[in-house]
């Protein structure tokens, strides 16, 4: 249901998906049922990824660790909006593996094309703050918050 959902939202959105973050906020609400701010925060990741991948839609492989100790991979439904990896064509997976110990998660991207990689992990004093600023702030409040804040994970290439 959710990636069919999903689907749908991508044909309502245009072709190039959400440009504002009103558009972001949407589709993050419609897809994972809310909008905490782990939700731009995997928009924030996959945005980066396709960036610096120099990625268009669907054009990413996409595998995320959650943290021991983290309440569920939020993360992931960020990262599947902004890149359009999907678990339902195997291109987004939830590995059974944590993330490294210290880290709240991480993201392994691979460009489908290219095969050039990318890890991102989210340190486990970045993830507490970010949740921290869900208290008291609305969806449009939480969203500038993630996007604006000093880079909230570390990322390196992949050899």
């Amino acid at each position: 249901m959710r990636i069919c959902l999903f689907a749908g939202l991508l044909l309502l959105s245009g072709s190039l998906g959400a440009q504002t973050p009103e558009e972001w906020i949407r589709l993050g609400e419609q897809v994972h049922g809310g909008f905490g701010t782990l939700i731009p925060l995997g928009i924030r990741i996959g945005l980066d990824a396709r960036e610096r991948l120099k990625a268009e839609p669907r054009e990413l492989d996409v595998t995320y660790r959650d943290g021991s100790g983290t309440p569920c991979p939020c993360v992931a439904d960020g990262i599947l909006i902004a890149t359009r990896a999907s678990p339902g064509q195997g291109s987004l997976r939830i590995a059974a593996e944590p993330a490294p110990a210290g880290f709240a998660g991480e993201v392994l991207v691979r460009h489908r094309r290219t095969g050039e990689q990318l890890r991102y992990r989210i340190p486990l004093a970045a993830y507490g703050q970010i949740l921290q600023w869900n208290k008291g702030t609305t969806p449009a409040e939480r969203y500038k918050l993630v996007m604006e804040a000093p880079s909230p994970f570390e990322v390196e290439p992949v050899r």
